[in-house]
Parts: C-alpha cells; sequence; structure tokens
C-alpha cells in the first residue's frame, strides 16, 4: 500500500471510493469533480490517497483557514479495513497540516455513522458538547448520503 498526496486525477477513484463507503455524506457542488479541483487547489498539500494494486483504497481531505485544521470525508474501502490504512491517511494529513503551522483540526462526523465515530474516537478526537454545529446553504444543491 502506498500513501500519496491526492490530485485531481484521482477524482473518479474517489468518488466511487465515497459512493461505496456507508455513512458519507456527498452533494453535487461541493463533491463534484469542480468542487474537488477547487478544494485541492487551495490545499495542495494536505489531501491524501492510499493505493493498492492501482486501485484508491483509501482518502483523507484535509485543509486549513490559516488558523484551524479541517478533515473532510476520510474513507477507507470496507474489505480494507482494519489494515491500518485510515491511521496511515491520518497520519499524513497530520504530517502536513503541521508543516503548515497548524496545531488544531476538527472534523464533523454523522451521528449515524458508528464506524466513524468508533474510527475518530480512537485516534482521540473527542465530541464538543459545548458547541452547536450550524451551517446555511448559500445554494441549493442536491444531497447524496450513502
Amino acid at each position: 500500500m502506498e500513501i500519496r498526496k491526492m490530485t485531481a486525477d484521482d477524482y473518479d477513484g474517489v468518488y466511487r471510493l465515497w459512493l461505496d463507503t456507508p455513512g458519507m455524506g456527498l452533494n453535487n457542488l461541493d463533491d463534484s469533480r469542480e468542487g474537488i479541483e477547487r478544494y485541492l487547489r487551495r490545499n495542495p498539500g494536505t489531501c491524501f490517497v492510499a493505493q493498492k494494486e492501482g486501485r484508491i483504497v483509501g482518502a483523507i481531505m484535509s485543509g486549513h483557514d490559516g488558523r484551524r485544521g479541517y478533515i473532510y470525508h476520510t474513507a477507507v474501502a470496507v474489505p480494507e479495513r482494519r489494515q491500518g490504512i485510515g491511521s496511515a491517511l491520518l497520519a499524513a494529513a497530520f504530517d502536513a497540516l503541521e508543516h503548515e503551522g497548524i496545531n488544531k483540526v476538527a472534523l464533523v462526523v454523522f451521528g449515524r455513522n458508528r464506524d466513524g465515530n468508533r474510527f475518530w474516537e480512537a485516534n482521540g478526537f473527542t465530541s464538543r458538547e459545548d458547541l452547536v454545529y450550524r451551517n446555511k446553504n448559500i445554494r441549493e444543491f442536491i444531497r447524496n448520503d450513502t
């Protein structure tokens, strides 16, 4: 298995992985080819894929606003889980964010995503009960929850 930086050329394989991963929340704007290419241009050194025998078996998107790091759309192919792929992707993202001067990382996980929540808790992420997560759509989009 190889961990390497994600590029726009990885889109088809990564998107297929996301569609096959239970618990993902995708939409037709941010997760379109154009949306992911925009994110990768803004965060060229902090997103990674895990590749095994020529196919993408894991992905993590991370980036920052100069102050706080954020992790999005982390996925490992179901048959490839419990082999350290998710932890290796997370380590790569942490190293890249730390190299860019980021000291703290946040992420959002659906409450119904039990496997995802177990992974994040096992890797030291805690739930913030003192916060209320809020968002507002600027443009309407179509959701695709897996």
